[in-house]
């Protein structure tokens, strides 16, 4: 199982050292991707998913090429029923009806990811191509391809890993540095733990904090603790009263 809390440190520390190894390849796209129009309809999509444009702009890109009639969940037509995983989703009446519904409700479920810092951002990323890469420990073409992180090493297929294969599209981190060269209004937010659920190591599964109201107060001089003199002292008081 990936430990997702060292994966988003080790996502932060790459791309804090990354290069773009392919910088005349990646500008034009990243012009595409932040002009006028695009961007408009990305801002209207994260306005009714909480999910950053330009995430919403890099998955596009990744998963059919920034096409308009392609799903933001696998790339399949909007208007016509899904057949590629996530399947039989739609048909929807617009791209971003699309689009809302693959944030919103197909995995990785980006919509409820609250870590926006950039160790957060790429690793919800590489959750939505999958964790194939990081279980091997090494680093995913999807997010590094086109940077000095990322040499070789690709899934040609389904459960196929060819670790000499190039992987020949622009990764996501690659496209968040060049499209924030040009847009300024591209920034990450802290890391924070409080922005995410911590994972068992065992299980994985998602540690839920308890809820305020079920959490004892603090001992004070209102509310001392039992056994405490102040809690003697309360006691007589109110025998006394």
């Amino acid at each position: 199982m990936v430990d997702l809390s060292a994966l988003r440190a080790a996502n932060a520390s790459r791309f804090a050292h990354a290069k773009l190894t392919r910088a005349a390849d990646f500008k034009p796209v990243a012009r595409r991707l932040v002009g006028t129009q695009a961007k408009s309809r990305y801002q209207t999509v994260a306005a009714r998913t909480g999910v950053p444009w330009f995430v919403i702009a890099v998955i596009h890109e990744r998963e059919c090429s920034q096409s308009w009639r392609g799903s933001l969940a696998q790339g399949d037509p909007w208007d016509r029923k899904s057949v590629h995983v996530p399947a039989g989703r739609g048909p929807f009446a617009s791209w971003e009806d699309c689009a809302v519904d693959a944030l919103v409700n197909c995995p990785p479920y980006a919509a409820r990811n609250k870590d926006c810092s950039i160790g957060g951002t790429l690793t919800l990323l590489e959750q939505y191509n999958g964790l194939g890469y990081a279980s091997k420990g090494r680093p995913s073409p999807y997010i590094w391809s086109g940077t000095d992180q990322y040499v070789s090493g690709k899934y040609v297929r389904d459960g196929v890993y060819d670790p000499n294969a190039v992987d020949q599209q622009l990764g996501c981190a690659g496209l968040l540095l060049a499209m924030a060269a040009i847009d300024a209004s591209i920034k990450f937010g802290e890391a924070s733990a409080s922005n995410v659920a911590p994972f068992v190591r065992k299980t994985g599964q998602p540690v839920v904090p308890a809820h305020p109201d079920s959490v004892p107060a603090k001992p004070s001089i209102t509310n001392p603790a039992p056994g405490s003199v102040g809690a003697w002292i309360a006691s007589f008081f109110k025998k006394a009263a």
